[in-house]
């Protein structure tokens, strides 16, 4: 994933920030809204709760995004934050995986030296999460640093257990994502399902899971469906993409994806999958319905 820094100035900025809308795309979206209801919404089996994440799709226009995935069944967007919950909601769209008290992803909850940061950061969004009727808040293990399995948990459990309590009172998630360390976030400590999994026994808290990317898991460990099977109880969230590439999860790449959305459905899981893969196809939205048909099983 890929997201921008956000500090407390940052998080400040949201908050108080409004949707602007530039006239040609307002115009666009409400010309789609005003015509939505004679559209046809594909239909879907229920087995699988469908979601996207914004930033792959972040040259359209929300309103516009927002419209076009509710016609394709999507119940949720990925990775939105409290300035845009106002359209999500006006459209019927969950954010499924809320952001924006994240420094970033490399600066997480492994080193002590950005605790206060974080601590302030999630003690304010908690709550906002709560409040818009969201369950799920990302975070981060950051960079290892030199540091040892061992201290990245210890440092982790110190900061997150001072959340943890305020995570429990508002009936919020706070979710780790696992990040592979091969390609795309080098050093990253969180790279592994044990370790996130081990994080999870320390904290033993439902109000901390971990955010299973197939990808990503696939590029640094493998193993993808047994690994779900096992673990499934720490995994809140999952998000796909094809690999090699992070693009379209068609058959050029090599994961079978109806195979592990089996596998996630038979561990009775009622989270959702967020497609989170950097569309190749100029018609994004078309490589997005594809790859909605190919994980509904």
């Amino acid at each position: 994933m890929r997201r921008p820094t956000n500090r407390r100035s940052v998080l400040k900025s949201i908050l108080a920030g409004t949707l602007t809308l530039g006239i040609s795309n307002r115009f666009f979206a409400l010309s789609a809204e005003n015509n939505l209801n004679n559209e046809t919404v594909s239909p879907l089996k229920g087995n699988i709760n469908h979601s996207v994440a914004r930033w792959c799709f972040k040259d359209i226009e929300l309103e516009t995004l927002c419209i076009e995935v509710k016609k394709m069944g999507i119940r949720g967007i990925d990775l939105v934050g409290p300035k845009d919950w106002p359209l999500l909601q006006k459209y019927g769209i969950t954010s499924t995986m809320c952001n924006g008290a994240e420094i970033n992803l490399l600066d997480g909850f492994n080193d002590t030296q950005f605790h206060e940061i974080l601590i302030i950061n999630y003690t304010e969004m908690i709550p906002l999460v709560a409040k818009a009727g969201y369950k799920n808040l990302i975070c981060f293990s950051g960079k290892r640093r030199g540091k040892t399995d061992e201290e990245g948990w210890n440092n982790c459990v110190i900061g997150l257990q001072k959340l943890i309590p305020l995570a429990e009172k508002h009936n919020v998630t706070l979710v780790m994502e696992l990040l592979n360390s091969k390609i795309d976030h080098k050093d990253n400590q969180c790279d592994k399902t044990s370790w996130g999994v081990e994080l999870a026994k320390r904290i033993k808290s439902e109000n901390f899971k971990l955010l299973y990317d197939i990808y990503h898991m696939q590029i640094d460990e493998g193993d993808v469906i047994r690994t779900i099977k096992e673990n499934h109880q720490y995994i809140s969230h999952y998000h796909t993409a094809g690999v090699p590439g992070r693009h379209e999860i068609d058959d050029s790449q090599e994961l079978n994806y109806p195979a592990i959305m089996k596998a996630i459905a038979e561990t009775g899981f009622k989270g959702y999958v967020g497609q989170e893969f950097l569309a190749k196809n100029p018609d994004k939205l078309k490589s997005l319905k594809e790859a909605i048909t190919i994980c509904d099983i």
